[in-house]
C-alpha cells in the first residue's frame, strides 16, 4: 500500500507547519467567532446582562470542545503514528472508531443539556437577573451540540490525512453564514438573544453537512460503512492519547465555573455588584480564546507532522517541529501582550459599552489576568505535543498544571485575601507555574530525543 502521506518526512518543516497549521489556526479562529461574534452582537444589542448570560453558558461550550479533542485527537494521533510505522490496517480501524464514537456522543450531550439547562446555569454562576437570557440562548445553542462536536473532531482527521485547507473551508463557511444571521435575526428581525442563538446552530449545521462530506472522498484509503463502529481496543487507545487536550478544556471549564462563582460571591461584596464581574469575565474569556486558537492551531498543526515523524523514528524533525513552533506562538503572544497593556479599552469597547464601573473593571481585568499571556504560547502546544508523540501520562501531568495545581487553587486562596482583585491576580500566578513545569518537562523530552537520535 502507498504511503501517501511520506512528504511528512521530507518537506522542510518550517513550510509543513505553514501548511497544517495556518488552516488550523484559520478553522480555530472561526469556531471562536461563533462565540465571539454572538458575544459583540449581544452585548451592543442587549447590553451587560447579555455578556454575562454568554459566559455563564460558555462551559458547556468548553465542555462540548472537550469531547470533540478527545475523539478527533486521539483519532487523528493513532491514524498519522500508525501511517508513520506502515500499519495501514490500524489506521483503517482507528478513524472507523473514532467516527462511530462522534456519531452518538453529540446525541447523549444534547439530551444531557436539555434536560439540566436552568440547574446547569445555576451552577455556572448565573444570578437572578442572567438567568432569563442565558436559559434561552443555552436552550437554542443546545440543538447544535451534535453538530459542533462532530466538525470540531472530523477538523483534526481531516487535517491528519492531508486536507488542512479543507477542514479551515468547512468552518469559515458556517463562520460566514453565522455573521449574516446574527445581523439578520438581531437587527431587522430583532429577535434579541434568541437570534443569536438560532444564528449559531445555522451555521454549525452547514460546517457538518460540508465536513461529513469529506469522509466520502478521504484520500488514505476508501471509507465504507463496514468501517464505522466502534471497536474497544481502539477506543481506548483513542481516548489514552486524547486524554491530556481533553482533561485541559475539562478543567477550563471548572476553572470558568469557580471564576464565575467566585465573581459573583465577591463582586456582590464590592461596588461592582455580581453582574458587571460576570459580563467581564464573558468578554475577556472570548478574548483569550483568540490566543488559545491560534497557540492550539499551531499544536494540531504539527500534530501530523510529529505524529509521522515520531512513528518514522525521525527524532530530528520531531525536536526540529517543536522549537519552530514554540517560536512562533510565543511571537504572536508577544503582539497580544502590547495591546492588552496599552489598548484594553480598544478590546472592551468592542463588545458594547458600559458605565463607568463596567469599563474601570474590564480594563483592570484585562491587564492584570492577562498579564502573563505568553504561558499560552507554550503549555497548549507541549501538551499536544506529548499526546502527538504517543506520550500520554506526560500529557495528562501537564493537562492538570495550570488548572487543578495552579489558577483553581489561586481562585480559591488570593480572593479571601485580597476581595475580587484577587481573582485578577490569580491568572498570571498560575500561568508562571504552569510555563516553569511545561518548560522543565518538554526540556527533559528533547534531550531524550537527542540522545535516541545519536544512538541511531
Amino acid at each position: 500500500m502507498e504511503n501517501k502521506n511520506e512528504f511528512l518526512a521530507t518537506e522542510p518543516v518550517v513550510s509543513l507547519i505553514a501548511k497544517f497549521a495556518i488552516p488550523s489556526i484559520l478553522s480555530l479562529l472561526v469556531m471562536s467567532a461563533y462565540n465571539i461574534t454572538d458575544q459583540i452582537f449581544i452585548g451592543n444589542v442587549v447590553g451587560v446582562l447579555g455578556n454575562a448570560a454568554t459566559n455563564v453558558s460558555f462551559p458547556i461550550v468548553t465542555l462540548s470542545g472537550a469531547i470533540s479533542v478527545l475523539i478527533g485527537i486521539g483519532t487523528s494521533s493513532n491514524f498519522n503514528i500508525s501511517m508513520g510505522a506502515k500499519k495501514y490496517e490500524d489506521a483503517k480501524e482507528y478513524i472507523g472508531t473514532g467516527l462511530s464514537l462522534l456519531l452518538g456522543v453529540g446525541i447523549l450531550m444534547l439530551i444531557f443539556v436539555l434536560l439540566f439547562k436552568d440547574t446547569l446555569l445555576k451552577l455556572f454562576g448565573a444570578t437572578e437577573n442572567v438567568l432569563p437570557y442565558a436559559s434561552i440562548y443555552l436552550g437554542i445553542t443546545a440543538f447544535g451540540l451534535p453538530f459542533t462536536i462532530f466538525t470540531g473532531a472530523a477538523s483534526a482527521i481531516i487535517r491528519a490525512d492531508g486536507s488542512p485547507t479543507y477542514s479551515m473551508i468547512c468552518n469559515v463557511i458556517g463562520a460566514i453564514l453565522n455573521v449574516f444571521l446574527d445581523y439578520l435575526f438581531m437587527f431587522p428581525l430583532k429577535l434579541g438573544i434568541a437570534g443569536a442563538a438560532i444564528a449559531t446552530v445555522s451555521g454549525q449545521i452547514i460546517s457538518f453537512i460540508l465536513s461529513i462530506a469529506y469522509f466520502f472522498k478521504f484520500k488514505s484509503f476508501k471509507l465504507d460503512l463496514s468501517m464505522i463502529k466502534p471497536k474497544l481496543s481502539y477506543a481506548i487507545n483513542i481516548v489514552k492519547l486524547g486524554a491530556p487536550n481533553c482533561i485541559n478544556l475539562v478543567l477550563i471549564m471548572v476553572v470558568n465555573i469557580i471564576l464565575n462563582n467566585t465573581l459573583k460571591y465577591y463582586g456582590s461584596k464590592s461596588i461592582y455588584g455580581g453582574d458587571i464581574p460576570l459580563a467581564v469575565a464573558g468578554v475577556v474569556s472570548k478574548v483569550a480564546s483568540i490566543i488559545i486558537a491560534i497557540s492550539v492551531g499551531l499544536a494540531q498543526g504539527c500534530q501530523p507532522v510529529l505524529g509521522f515523524n515520531i512513528g518514522a523514528k525521525n527524532y530530528k524533525r520531531v525536536r526540529e517541529t517543536y522549537i519552530k513552533a514554540v517560536i512562533a506562538s510565543l511571537s504572536i503572544s508577544l503582539i497580544f501582550f502590547i495591546i492588552f497593556q496599552f489598548y484594553p479599552h480598544l478590546v472592551i469597547n468592542i463588545f458594547g459599552r458600559g458605565d463607568e464601573l463596567y469599563t474601570n473593571f474590564a480594563e483592570k481585568y484585562i491587564r492584570i489576568y492577562m498579564f502573563f499571556i505568553f504561558s499560552y504560547a507554550i503549555e497548549p502546544l507541549t501538551v499536544n505535543y506529548f499526546s502527538s508523540t504517543g506520550n500520554s501520562k506526560a500529557g495528562v501531568i501537564l493537562s492538570l498544571t495550570r488548572q487543578a495545581f495552579g489558577l483553581i487553587p489561586m481562585l480559591i486562596i488570593l480572593p479571601m485575601i485580597f476581595g475580587i482583585n484577587g481573582v485578577l491576580f490569580a491568572g498570571p500566578v498560575s500561568d508562571i507555574i504552569s510555563t516553569t513545569i511545561s518548560t522543565i518537562m518538554i526540556v527533559i523530552n528533547l534531550r531524550q530525543l537527542k540522545k535516541l537520535e545519536s544512538a541511531k
